[in-house]
């Protein structure tokens, strides 16, 4: 099968039906009856979303992934185990779109998706008001959707995977102080792209978590949108303008390891501590990192790429209903654990 397949009669059906109760929708002025929206009282739709006769096992299924961007190492690894994962089941196909950090790219990934009559969309919003508009579109034209690892606003999906951003930025700053400054000093911050849900929640549990501590500020602050090499140039920015920075905290390992590379390159990095997230086994990732001491900690934060194929299993297959959000577990990887949890994620040689 390829990319532009002719839709299947299936979703030609499933195509017209959905018109037709969208046109039907817009003449009695009300949303009610979009699929999985009031189906219960939390709002959640359980697998809402799903339009059609399920064909279980019988059926053949076109997914599409709409991923933020792949510049980064985190979501290359997201997409590729959504691909590891969706290779061990005869019924699915999984097409790429790549957005590289462009909104209006997105949303017309999303589109060529639907034209594409995609069964099920996985999307990993790279903001969320931009990409809100065609999620909710997919959803309500019957195709379930998995939003995966940043929100959208509101709550017009199937299910959201990912891990509680907040909670982890949260533990990094209890981590910072009461393990790296119980006795107060400065923190520089770099965020992740603004308008993403990881960046701001972050930031916020972060936030939270030293306030318990009096003796520990916030100095500076930069955005790296992600990406090592804005993380690097906006960190030495930050030593250029401070000189005296004790952590580094980011919100995500490549930056992190960027402001390692600055502080390297200015003579400063055994007096700063880096801390970042994301935790990934490979041999380029956080957890590698910490081992050889670059970074002081990093917070595993899973993919959620096997557990999207799961769920999309179990809608499409199972002809199940799912719950609408599914929480990842994380943990705190430090020097003392570092080479254990490596092995127990099966990182790679």
């Amino acid at each position: 099968m390829t990319n532009s397949r002719m839709l299947s009669g299936r979703r030609r059906s499933l195509a017209i039906a959905s018109a037709a109760l969208i046109m039907l929708t817009a003449a009695c002025g009300t949303e009610s009856d979009a699929p999985g929206v009031g189906d219960d009282e939390a709002g959640s739709g359980g697998s809402g979303g799903s339009g059609g006769e399920c064909l279980g096992a019988d059926g053949e299924y076109l997914i599409g992934m709409s991923q933020a961007n792949v510049a980064e190492p985190y979501r290359q690894q997201m997409d590729d185990d959504i691909r590891a994962a969706a290779e061990g089941i005869d019924q699915f196909e999984v097409v790429f779109a790549d957005a590289a950090q462009d909104n209006a790219q997105q949303v017309s990934d999303v589109e060529n998706f639907l034209t594409q009559g995609i069964d099920l969309l996985i999307i990993s919003p790279n903001e969320a008001a931009p990409l809100t508009a065609v999620v909710e579109r997919a959803f309500n034209e019957g195709i379930p959707v998995i939003v995966l690892d940043r929100r959208i606003e509101g709550d017009t999906y199937t299910q959201y995977i990912g891990a509680d951003n907040f909670e982890i930025g949260r533990a990094a700053g209890e981590y910072v102080a009461t393990e790296l400054l119980p006795d107060g000093g400065n923190v520089a911050e770099i965020a992740g792209l603004p308008g993403s849900t990881p960046a701001q929640e972050r930031a916020d549990g972060f936030r939270e978590g030293i306030a318990g501590n009096d003796g520990i500020e916030i100095i500076a602050e930069g955005t790296g949108d992600w990406l090592r090499e804005l993380g690097q140039s906006q960190a030495e920015g930050i030593l250029q303008a401070n000189a005296d920075i004790d952590v580094f905290y980011a919100h995500n390992d490549p930056m992190a390891e960027g402001a390692y590379l600055a502080a390297q390159a200015a003579g400063r990095d055994g007096e700063i501590e880096f801390v970042g997230i994301d935790g990934l086994p490979i041999p380029s990732g956080g957890i590698r990192a910490v081992e050889d001491e670059r970074l002081s900690a990093t917070f595993v934060y899973p993919t959620g790429g096997r557990e999207a194929i799961e769920t999309a299993e179990e809608i499409l297959i199972g002809c199940g209903e799912v719950d609408q959000e599914q929480i990842l577990e994380t943990q705190l990887v430090t020097l003392d654990n570092a080479a254990d949890v490596y092995a127990e994620l099966g990182g790679e040689d």
